[in-house]
């Protein structure tokens, strides 16, 4: 920790407490403690009419919900908004092309290699979800039906959920760092009628074929009627004649429109199932419904991060997980904001990747995972200290409680001891003493 340590050990030894910057305050989606407290405590006395109020600023409905809420716990069963009737793309593209976003970034996509830059407009991404949409109609697949995505983190896979969502389809992501047998384990139990997968995936410098899991998966999977497949590295790969195509050229048909018309969901219509990782037995599909879920995706995103109209945001999760879910696409392009997309490792060609990316899109907003903030650690400070950090306005943590060590390096070391930070999974834990 160089020449920090001292000060981070002495501030641990003191317990201190950390208020967030006064800078900025009024502007900020909760202003003070005391607002936070009483809209917790309204949600509390009153959920309903709480929900109701952020459903009603956040969320564009084609039909309002009948009921706010009604539940059953004996059941269980629990519904959101019964009723309602909405459609997730159109709340993360259409609406902000009439509302003065149509040519801001929505989604900044940076490859592992430095030169794979492409950055995507509300009016871009409409169109390559609207035409991919009508790709996956010309398959076949329609409301209610399943596909699986087993793909890296390149731009197609947010255009495969958002073109999903668009017609009603329930998307499945898995992991693209997953075997071949859980690939099919999820497959088989969603009975997925499509597979989107990719030729490889880019990883430290090398191509790693993603392919053949596919194909191993999908000698057990008679549900999938057709595999499309991303060229992303270009290498060798084994197409069925009848099933697997080229995603580049089924978008570029000249029979695919750049409008497809929204199906409207009910509030309480599965948007995706995401499977637990099985490591306490079978993975389990856990499944989200679209009315509930976007509005809390949205409304955690702006209060917990604060997220304004101009930021840069970058949530380095893999879409593969609930965070990338949440918080690099729905919630995010649900606010109409500028995401960050991440290709590599934060290792990756050196230990100053993450903070060449903040410098280069000057990034406003970061957030990361304890994990990753003590893999840093261990390379120190002048990694750091090679990149201008100065557009950073709000740091967050999720996935685990972070334990103080790392948050004190984390909130001196990047957050320059004045950034307002975020922590959701959990309090920081002292450490022993």
């Amino acid at each position: 920790m160089a020449k920090n340590e001292d000060k981070i050990v002495s501030l641990l030894q003191e317990g201190a407490t950390f208020a967030p910057p006064v800078e900025g305050q009024g502007q900020a989606h909760v202003k003070s403690m005391d607002e936070y407290k009483a809209a917790y405590q309204r949600s509390m006395d009153d959920p309903e009419g709480f929900w109701a109020d952020r459903a009603e600023e956040l969320v564009t409905w084609d039909k309002k919900w009948d009921k706010v809420l009604e539940y059953d716990f004996d059941k269980p069963q629990i519904e959101w908004f019964k009723g309602g009737k909405l459609n997730m793309s159109v709340n993360c593209l259409d609406r902000h092309l009439t509302n003065g976003r149509r040519n801001k970034a929505a989604i900044i996509w940076q490859g592992e290699p430095e030169e794979d830059v492409k950055v995507y407009t509300y009016q871009m991404l409409h169109t390559e979800v609207c035409r991919f949409a009508n790709v996956l109609r010309k398959k076949g697949v329609k409301k209610g039906d399943r596909v699986a995505i087993y793909l890296p983190m390149v731009p197609e896979l947010s255009i495969a959920l958002l073109a999903c969502s668009r017609i009603g389809a329930i998307h499945s992501v898995v992991f693209a760092g997953f075997s071949a047998v859980a690939l099919q384990s999820r497959i088989q139990d969603c009975e997925a009628k499509v597979l989107i997968t990719a030729d490889a995936v880019l990883r430290s410098g090398k191509v790693i074929p993603l392919k053949p899991n596919a194909d191993s998966a999908l000698k057990e999977s008679s549900c999938v009627e057709s595999c499309i497949v991303v060229e992303r590295a270009g290498n060798d790969v084994t197409m069925q004649e009848g099933r697997d195509c080229w995603w580049h050229e089924e978008v570029a048909a000249e029979d695919i429109s750049s409008e497809c018309e929204p199906e409207s969901m009910d509030a309480e219509d599965i948007l995706f199932i995401l499977y637990t990782s099985g490591s306490t037995g079978t993975p389990k599909g856990v499944v989200h419904t679209t009315g509930g879920y976007l509005t809390y995706a949205m409304h955690t995103c702006q209060w917990v991060f604060d997220l304004k109209d101009d930021d840069v945001y970058w949530c380095t999760a893999d879409i593969g997980w609930i965070t990338g879910h949440s918080y690099i696409l729905y919630g995010p392009l649900g606010l109409g904001a500028t995401s960050l997309m991440f290709e590599g490792v934060p290792s990756y060609p050196g230990p100053d990747r993450f903070w060449k990316i903040v410098e280069k899109f000057r990034v406003n907003i970061f957030y990361t995972a304890p994990t990753v903030i003590r893999a840093l650690m261990r390379d120190g400070e002048e990694p750091v200290q090679r990149h201008d950090l100065s557009s950073l306005r709000v740091l967050g943590s999720v996935g685990e409680p972070i334990n103080p060590e790392a948050w004190m390096w984390y909130h001196i070391n990047i957050g320059k001891e004045k950034l307002l930070s975020s922590i959701r999974g959990g309090r920081p834990k002292l450490a022993a003493s």
